[in-house]
């Protein structure tokens, strides 16, 4: 067999990159053996030349100029691990100029110009190819972008944020403080210092928006998603949710509405918020750093994907199989785009329908539940279950509602904050229904 040798100029050598150089130098006689191509990473643009860095590279390849990678004539396939929007997306931008196939991990480039890097890579016929960008290591993308292309997804739900869930699961599993929870994560380095993105639900809204995309072909941006964060979590919250049979996670869901003709985009609701899911579900049991997406499908049914969604070797993992992946394609001339896309329509969270839990405090005195359970009725608000718990100078009431619109939910909550009987509003989690 006859092997090409393609050059990769690779933009970030941080925790993925550096699993990529070792990966690529590991399987790199594997890879030409079975595709008949020899991968080099020829040069490599890096924040600071002084830093140490555990891979076997050559020092001289390496540069503190990322443009002169991009543009470097010899350089065949940029791989873009900087993250971030900018000079990520100029960047992404001129090497699809040049006609070279971009892989890339940065979903919050993605989430927010992926339209555009989409319509410019499908009008220069070059790969644009992101797996690593949605759940790590898991094989997602592809999947969804090839195996599934014809099939009718209902909906997608996730874990697809590993802070998130390692928190969710210290705190259900050894009845650790959200505090504490976190603190753990950040030493282990599961959490960044500052954990917004991960525990405001930011960075699930972002592989939300970009599964939206390439499950109904319609362009949803970081914007469209609705989100919440996991921070207002209680251990009482914990506690009552194993007791009703649940597991409280963070999840990313994605729902589509068929659209009523060839003119007319897909209806798609887009949000990551936490969830209360039963224990029977699959997702109940995806513990710690794992990842795990459930799709529903009309023909295929029910698939789950499973694994770890992050950390350096299983990213480095999805970007390798998409640098080979370009790399064939190159080399016979095909590419994996993602298709043309519409303007999705944005279903609003107040036209959610989901059962709810509400945990609130309020007087104990007599008359209490009437009034209460009144505002539930005024606003159409169904009450599935409920429980009264002794606080001695009050009482806490545990309300789980049938299915109900969001909107209804909220006006509700509006009106039981007025009444004087009502000391405080502690949670409200949204529900899921049974697999």
């Amino acid at each position: 067999m006859t092997v090409k040798q393609l050059r990769v100029g690779l933009l970030g050598c941080g925790n993925v990159g550096g699993a990529l150089a070792g990966l690529l130098q590991h399987q790199r006689s594997v890879i030409a053996a079975r595709t008949g191509i020899d991968l080099v990473i020829s040069r490599v643009a890096v924040r600071s030349l002084s830093r140490d860095r555990d891979v076997e590279l050559p020092s001289e390849i390496f540069t503190t100029d990322p443009h002169s990678v991009v543009e470097d004539p010899e350089i065949d396939i940029v791989v873009e691990l900087i993250g971030g929007i900018e000079p990520a997306r100029e960047l992404v931008l001129r090497a699809i100029e040049l006609r070279k196939p971009v892989i890339t991990g940065n979903k919050e480039l993605l989430a927010n110009h992926g339209a555009e890097l989409f319509a410019e890579s499908d009008k220069a016929e070059v790969d644009l190819l992101f797996e690593a960008a949605v759940a790590g290591g898991i094989p997602l993308v592809r999947p969804l972008r090839e195996s599934l292309l014809g099939e009718p997804v209902s909906r997608l739900m996730g874990i697809v944020n590993g802070t998130t869930n390692f928190i969710l699961t210290r705190m259900t599993e050894d009845g650790t403080s959200y505090a504490d929870a976190l603190a753990e994560a950040q030493s282990l380095g599961y959490a960044e210092r500052d954990p917004t993105a991960d525990v405001e639900g930011y960075d699930a809204g972002a592989k939300a928006a970009i599964i939206a995309t390439i499950v109904f072909g319609s362009v949803v941006v970081a914007g469209d998603v609705y989100h919440e964060g996991i921070s207002g979590i209680t251990s009482h919250d914990i506690a009552t949710a194993k007791r009703l049979g649940y597991v409280i996670k963070a999840v990313a869901v994605v729902e589509g509405t068929p659209a009523p003709d060839h003119d007319t985009p897909p209806e798609v609701a887009v949000r990551a918020h936490p969830a209360m899911v039963p224990v029977g579900h699959p997702l109940a049991s995806v513990r710690d750093s794992f990842n795990a997406v459930f799709i529903e499908g009309e023909a295929v049914g029910d698939l789950m994907f499973y694994g770890r969604g992050a950390g350096g070797l299983p990213t480095a993992s999805a970007v390798l199989g998409d640098l080979i992946d370009a790399a064939v394609n190159l080399t016979s001339g095909g590419t994996g785009r993602i298709g043309k896309l519409s303007r999705a329509r944005i279903r609003s969270i107040d036209d959610l329908e989901s059962a709810y839990y509400l945990s609130m405090e309020v007087s104990d005195q007599p008359g209490v539940l009437a009034q209460v359970a009144a505002e539930f009725g005024r606003f159409g608000v169904s009450i599935g279950s409920m429980e009264q718990q002794d606080l001695g100078s009050g009482a806490r009431l545990i309300f789980i509602t049938h299915r109900s619109r969001e909107s209804d939910v909220r006006s509700t909550l509006r009106a039981l904050r007025v009444l004087d009987v009502v000391r405080d509003i502690h949670s409200l989690i949204r529900v899921i229904d049974e697999a």
